[in-house]
């Protein structure tokens, strides 16, 4: 039996980046069916409207869509169930104060497979405002402008 190394990238939220200011970043596990697993194998997710909660000490996933695996049987999932995060006790404790005493949330920004583990990326983060955006967008069209220009410049261009 051949084992799988690496990361295998199945989702990306990458629309959490341009709404979110990520102040870090946490590697967790999760809680999935058999059947959410092959869904995941064959490359189907979506983590755009997801986020997490931390209920009880324990830390959750919510509004995931993982759709229905094709070759199910009744025994097939929900797709947009809550599913549980694998996190140590010191981090969730961590997590708890941090949500609760700056108001900042928990967004899941890559889910994958490593090593042939299910991962989530979860990323403990503020939300933007609409002028944050803009300055955002600025910065990185200067920074492409300024790219294109040296490069002109090192080819001899004016």
């Amino acid at each position: 039996m051949v084992k799988e190394r690496g990361r295998k990238v199945i989702a990306q939220n990458r629309k959490a980046r341009h709404d979110w200011a990520v102040l870090d970043t946490y590697e967790t596990g999760i809680v999935l069916t058999g059947t959410e697993v092959k869904s995941l194998r064959q490359g189907k997710a979506q983590l755009v409207d997801g986020f997490a909660t931390v209920d009880d000490g324990e830390v959750w996933l919510r509004n995931v869509h993982i759709p229905e695996y094709t070759e199910g049987t009744w025994t097939n999932h929900e797709p947009r169930r809550s599913r549980k995060l694998l996190l140590h006790k010191h981090e969730i404790i961590r997590l708890i104060g941090k949500i609760k005493e700056s108001g900042l949330s928990l967004i899941p920004m890559t889910l994958y497979f490593s090593d042939g583990k299910a991962k989530v990326e979860l990323a403990l983060a503020r939300g933007k405002k609409a002028h944050d955006k803009r300055q955002d967008l600025a910065k990185r069209d200067a920074d492409r402008e300024m790219q294109k220009a040296i490069g002109r410049a090192r080819k001899g261009m004016r």
